[in-house]
């Protein structure tokens, strides 16, 4: 018998452990971590659970935010700069942070904090203010795809986030954690007809242009004007039909590598710095 095959070897051993970890994953007969996850709990109606550091403090220094009770830790009392918890204009409990595991789900990230508080109201299309540059978002559902385009619309100035009313995700935890406080600095306006909310763009002298990665032409290429309304699309499906033949333009993310396409908020972050870039040299 050969070296390799002696029964009882590391060599042999090793192996051995690798098989049976595979066959385990396999079969779906993983052992169980020493503290399984717990889920999150049930989420009052109309009431939005913000919780981490950078989302919660955004929620306190927004006064259009009205906030009804926060679970706070010790920790994340002194990382928010908190001086007095008495002078809070809400309910504040101090906990420890399973306390507020049993809430969030044990998966969540909360830093120690979390706040109940009141959606905030999204506007109609009629009071859109007069930024030159808009993102519009067609049936994108994924909470943390649009709470990460809410961060880079915020960052590269965007004056509003459009979504439709339904197909979207609505306020939540999720939503806010992945967005990290740009939840609370961007209008967000909710419509019932997207092809419609585009004509209406249109009619203001909004260019509306769909991102697609077959799009006719390079995005630098097709920027007209001084204001702009970036589209996009869910993942996978991209912009529905109408959504394509309703836009001025569509137009593509020159990409030189071996993928084509992005995720659909990275693809934002990129059109967004593009359009600033136009739009600061108009």
């Amino acid at each position: 018998m050969s070296d390799d095959k002696k029964a009882g070897t590391p060599k042999d051993s090793h192996y051995a452990r690798l098989r049976r970890e595979h066959r385990a994953k396999t079969t779906g007969n993983q052992p169980q971590r020493s503290r399984p996850a717990t889920p999150a709990g049930p989420v009052p109606k109309g009431v939005v659970q913000i919780y981490g550091l950078h989302s919660v403090r955004e929620a306190i220094a927004n006064p259009k935010r009205r906030i009804d009770h926060m679970m706070v830790t010790r920790n994340a009392v002194e990382r928010l700069g908190i001086t007095d918890v008495d002078a809070l204009p809400f309910d504040v409990k101090m906990v420890e942070p399973r306390e507020i595991d049993r809430i969030t789900g044990s998966d969540a990230v909360h830093q120690g904090v979390l706040i109940e508080a009141k959606p905030l109201q999204p506007k109609r299309l009629d009071e859109l203010g007069d930024s030159p540059l808009l993102l519009v978002l067609d049936q994108v559902t994924d909470p943390h795809n649009v709470g990460a385009i809410m961060r880079s619309a915020v960052a590269f100035g965007a004056g509003a986030l459009i979504t439709t009313a339904r197909h979207s995700p609505q306020e939540s935890g999720v939503l806010a954690k992945a967005a990290s406080g740009a939840l609370e600095h961007i209008d967000h306006i909710e419509v019932r007809n997207l092809a419609e909310a585009l004509e209406t763009l249109h009619e203001a002298g909004f260019q509306t242009i769909g991102l697609d990665s077959d799009g006719p032409a390079e995005l630098e290429k097709t920027f007209a004007g001084g204001k702009i309304a970036l589209v996009l699309g869910a993942e996978g499906k991209g912009l529905r039909q109408k959504t394509r033949e309703t836009v001025s333009t569509l137009a593509r993310l020159d990409m030189p590598g071996a993928i084509r396409s992005l995720n659909v908020s990275n693809a934002a972050a990129v059109a967004l710095y593009a359009a600033q870039r136009h739009l600061g040299s108009v």
